[in-house]
């Protein structure tokens, strides 16, 4: 022997197909973590866009909870310059110029009032609802429907459908029986 150990060749073959194994496991672990590295990248990123949006989705809230009556309060203030006005002309105003006035201010109100969605509720003559009218009295009448509103004490609002304030009412009581008594017939 020549100083070489003597190896059959089939023991280098086996050894080049381990190393080129070793070479392929090592490539494959090697894209395994960069495709690990890669989803970590964008969970991290992914993350701080959620707490970005929801920093910022508290902020609209904390924002529009706010400044939710900026426009209801900038209509409120004409109609405030309204009254101010009418209280400094009145002095020299007549009664008729003054409920003039009156009337202006009321429709300026009435329209901010509609522009937010705000409505009356003016129930007369219809059919008494508990849910919206609260009935403060029945009285009889001949020219109404018993069950209906006959008067209107305060009219009810609602807002965008939903009861802020129901009227106050007075519904028509039903007919009473006139029929003779025990006593009156003797």
């Amino acid at each position: 022997m020549n100083g070489q150990t003597d190896r059959p060749e089939e023991d280098l073959e086996d050894e080049a197909v381990e190393v080129g194994a070793n070479d392929a496991d090592e490539d494959a672990m090697a894209a395994l973590q960069a495709k690990a590295d890669d989803n970590w990248d964008r969970y991290l990123r992914a993350a701080a866009e959620t707490e970005n949006v929801r920093k910022r989705a508290s902020r609209d809230v904390e924002h529009a909870r706010k400044y939710a009556l900026e426009g209801f309060g900038t209509e409120m203030l004409a109609i405030k310059d309204s009254l101010e006005m009418g209280l400094e002309a009145a002095e020299l105003a007549d009664a008729a110029s003054l409920a003039e006035g009156i009337k202006a201010t009321l429709k300026l109100l009435t329209t901010a009032l509609e522009r937010f969605g705000i409505t009356e509720i003016d129930p007369i003559g219809e059919p008494f609802d508990p849910e919206r009218h609260e009935a403060i009295n029945m009285q009889p009448s001949a020219d109404a429907e018993p069950g209906s509103v006959l008067t209107v004490v305060q009219k009810g609002y609602s807002l965008n459908g939903r009861l802020l304030r129901p009227a106050m009412v007075v519904v028509v009581a039903p007919p009473v029986d006139e029929s003779p008594s025990d006593s009156e017939a003797e």
